[in-house]
């Protein structure tokens, strides 16, 4: 009887033992479902609204107010095929693919900058491509690839990441190398998304706040030196403190801007019924698209478009906190703070918060590629969903 006793005793300790160790096991049973329902809706919605902002300006420009739509419809799903793609693959592929990328992606920003084979348009240098067929921003896989790198560094010397040779060089020469060239590109914006983005990595993944606050001070008091002294980024300045300065020329974009989300009032002037999408804001359908949702939908649509923003970027820091290994959090962190930093900066362009930056606004914004990559990293943390600790 005794012997009975020890053994269920055993089996007892042994059940308790596997219910702990199981926390140890990745789940396999599938993708996070709530972040993925959560960006197809906000894709659906974002092309509903890009095709109502900028049919008319697809209507003058090429003839055909379909145009945009059509395009952007098209990278919409091969960025979901590339979605679920990437959602396959192990998150050791793209930590062995993390240096490699950085290298292509250099590479391609030296490309960029060379007359002939970037290819310029609106007085910036920043694609490559076949000009009226198919171009993309270097800048765009370089976010990527530094986010891959930024948390193979951590991952790899965690412990180690309150001295100056490993919380702070490393990062550093990355940034230098690839902001300087994307400078070059004058894509300010791209700059700042990245330097946000990987300092945010810097922080969570455990750097020397002291040694990251003394150097951090140093490059912002650089950015605006730089700012203030280069023309394009001190006229912005200059436009954003009084756009009726010049509301013909530089304040004519932010002050039609602040029209269409003023004439929105609370519950907007109803989807489609925009008027200044009718050539007043120009390039409706990129940057300033917010401002045409503020107009249509109102404070009360814009504000529910937010909640699903920001409830797509708590979904996704609950995936990164689940995450299997730092690796994989540190990618997902990169990934939905890019979305996160981007989606602030944007609103506050729009609402004339901060200067004119030409920053666009994930899902919505029109820009094929951009998409596409955007759908792609999307699958990169529905693969980190697939190994998380815990479902709900």
């Amino acid at each position: 009887m005794a012997q009975e006793n020890m053994a269920v005793k055993r089996k007892t300790v042994v059940k308790h033992k596997n219910k702990n160790n199981s926390l140890d096991k990745p789940n396999r049973n599938g993708i996070d479902i709530p972040f993925l329902v959560l960006t197809l809706i906000i894709l659906v919605i974002g092309l509903i609204m890009m095709f109502s902002a900028g049919h008319v300006q697809a209507q003058s420009k090429y003839n055909d107010s379909y145009y945009f739509i059509k395009r952007q419809g098209i990278f919409a799903l091969l960025g979901i095929i590339a979605m679920f793609i990437a959602s396959r693959f192990p998150m050791s592929f793209y930590r062995k693919m993390a240096f490699p990328l950085l290298v292509v992606s250099v590479i391609m920003l030296i490309l960029v900058i060379i007359p002939g084979i970037g290819i310029k348009a609106n007085g910036s240098r920043r694609w490559l491509g076949i000009r009226n067929v198919i171009t993309f921003q270097p800048s765009d896989i370089a976010k990527f690839a530094i986010i891959l790198v930024f948390a193979n560094i951590i991952a790899a010397n965690y412990n180690k990441m309150k001295t100056f040779k490993y919380g702070m060089l490393p990062f550093g020469l990355v940034i230098i190398v690839c902001c300087g060239l994307i400078l070059c590109q004058t894509h300010f914006s791209a700059t700042l998304l990245i330097c946000f983005v990987g300092l945010i990595m810097m922080i969570v993944g455990g750097t020397n706040l002291k040694i990251l606050s003394l150097i951090g001070t140093i490059a912002a008091a650089g950015l605006v030196v730089m700012m203030l002294f280069r023309g394009y980024s001190s006229d912005r300045i200059t436009t954003w403190l009084d756009p009726f300065a010049d509301p013909s020329d530089d304040g004519y974009q932010i002050i039609n801007s602040l029209y269409a989300i003023g004439s929105g009032g609370l519950t907007g002037l109803g989807l489609g019924q925009s008027r200044q999408k009718y050539l007043y804001l120009g390039e409706a359908q990129n940057d300033f698209v917010f401002s045409i949702v503020c107009e249509e939908l109102g404070f009360i649509g814009a504000m529910l478009i937010l909640c699903l923003f920001i409830l797509l970027i708590w979904r996704g820091f609950i995936i990164a906190f689940r995450a299997p290994d730092k690796f994989s959090c540190m990618v997902v962190i990169g990934i939905i703070s890019f979305i996160a930093v981007q989606t602030i900066l944007n609103v506050a362009v729009v609402t004339s918060t901060i200067p004119v930056t030409g920053i666009s606004l994930p899902f919505f914004s029109y820009g094929g590629t951009a998409l596409t990559m955007l759908l792609f990293e999307i699958g990169v943390v529905l693969s980190v969903s697939r190994y998380s600790y815990m479902e709900g």
